[in-house]
């Protein structure tokens, strides 16, 4: 059975992100005093009473509003209420009754859903204050005060939501399923490419840079295998963050590169690599992860019979450190070629993981000694003696010696490419480390 669904809605800046926080255990979401800070739909796992639900923080919704953000938060908002079972509707006791509320309250009778109405900011112990009766009039039962920000009430709310859920499946270990991280600068078509995978209006998606400044997981599946596709902030040049909220999209890039197995380095098409590209992608390679360079956009440039092996090479020159990446062209738009992601997600996954028995290695490792002797410094030659994988993600490899200073870096690095021509580690680094046999 499906997990059950909490949407936490409400207008701007009455506290959703925080409260989400604190039922998901974690800061998960953006919390900050400027109102459209939360833009999309943040999921996180909730667990009460030796169960466990699905929580979504949205943006803020403003009914009225024109603004392109503030209509695409409130059609996100409207998403999370049509899939949910239960939707919390969040207020400021200390604002009163706004006109914003009263027609938030009015979208949220017309669902036909269990709303579990709070009154956020409730900060005193014991009864609650006068102005809590107000929100009698919005129509939606019994309102419960609460405050987030000092975590009183919670249980009780909590309670009340666990009373209108149902039936709820217990708490389960989640299968295996692949992370995948959606990385690059803003614009390049992150959203655009979660959307089309998944078919649906998941992320905000507008020609406005910076629009995602939260990670967003994505849990999806199909005939190849069990995903979660992390969408990112586009991460700016760190002299072009000036906005702090920014500085937070960067964190949350940063920490959703750590969370993944693989990820996918966009880069727009028409633009070509770029410094700013070239920082990024080394974020992932410097964390080990699995690694899929994805050209979007692929549709606008004008292409002949040697355009493609041309771009690949323009691409390898500027990426050198990224050369055992695949590249892969596609259109997030039109959806060219993106169903051929799975495969090679799949393939790099596998390959990050990958362990090599000793005895295999060590055939390889005198292999590629027999072929290229190591080599010597003023008479002194370098002595391989053997080699052991010491962990997985990346594959990390020691090679014992007999003196480190001998080792040199361009034979490290044959070793590194006899490796990858024997086990064909695709889409990984390999991480090599040399030490001295006589070394515990």
């Amino acid at each position: 059975m499906a997990k059950k669904i909490v949407a936490i809605v409400g207008r701007p800046n009455v506290g959703k992100s925080t409260l989400f926080n604190v039922l998901a255990g974690e800061k998960i979401a953006i919390i900050k005093d400027t109102p459209g800070v939360t833009r999309d739909r943040i999921y996180a796992d909730c667990q009460w009473r030796r169960t466990t639900f699905k929580i979504i923080d949205t943006g803020g919704i403003e009914p009225v509003s024109e603004d392109i953000i503030l209509k695409q938060m409130r059609r996100q908002a409207e998403l999370a209420m049509d899939i949910a079972d239960v939707i919390v509707f969040i207020t400021d006791v200390k604002a009163g009754v706004t006109r914003s509320d009263e027609e938030i309250a009015q979208m949220l009778r017309k669902t036909k859903k269990p709303v579990v109405l709070v009154c956020n900011k409730c900060d005193r112990v014991g009864a609650p204050p006068p102005e809590i009766y107000e929100f009698y009039n919005l129509g939606l039962g019994d309102p419960l005060a609460i405050s987030a920000g000092k975590k009183l009430g919670i249980g009780e709310m909590l309670d009340v939501i666990y009373d209108n859920l149902g039936e709820i499946e217990e708490i389960q270990e989640d299968d295996e399923k692949i992370k995948v991280a959606i990385i690059g600068k803003p614009n390049v078509g992150k959203s655009s490419l979660v959307n089309k995978i998944l078919d649906e209006e998941r992320v905000i998606v507008s020609d406005i840079a910076g629009t995602t400044r939260d990670a967003i997981d994505s849990h999806f599946k199909n005939k190849y295998g069990e995903y979660i596709f992390i969408d990112t902030a586009g991460i700016r040049r760190k002299n072009k963050v000036y906005d702090t909220l920014e500085k937070y999209s960067v964190l949350k890039a940063k920490a959703a590169i750590e969370r993944a197995d693989v990820c996918l380095v966009l880069i727009d098409a028409k633009e070509g690599v770029t410094e700013q590209d070239e920082k990024i992608a080394g974020l992932a390679h410097e964390a080990g992860k699995g690694v899929i360079i994805v050209i979007n956009k692929w549709d606008l440039v004008e292409k002949d019979n040697y355009t493609l092996d041309s771009y690949k090479k323009r691409v390898y020159e500027k990426l050198a450190y990224l050369t055992y990446a695949p590249i892969l062209f596609i259109s997030a738009k039109s959806g060219q070629r993106v169903n051929k992601l799975y495969e090679l997600i799949n393939e790099v996954n596998k390959n990050n993981k990958l362990r090599v028995p000793t005895g295999m290695l060590n055939d390889t490792l005198a292999e590629a000694v027999a072929i290229t002797q190591p080599p010597s410094d003023k008479g002194k030659r370098l002595k391989v003696y053997y080699m052991t994988q010491v962990s997985v993600s990346p594959p990390t490899f020691v090679v014992f010696v007999n003196s480190k200073e001998l080792m040199h870096f361009s034979y490290l690095r044959y070793l590194e490419n006899h490796l990858r021509k024997k086990f064909n580690f695709k889409g990984t680094p390999i991480h090599m480390i040399t030490r001295e046999r006589k070394e515990k």
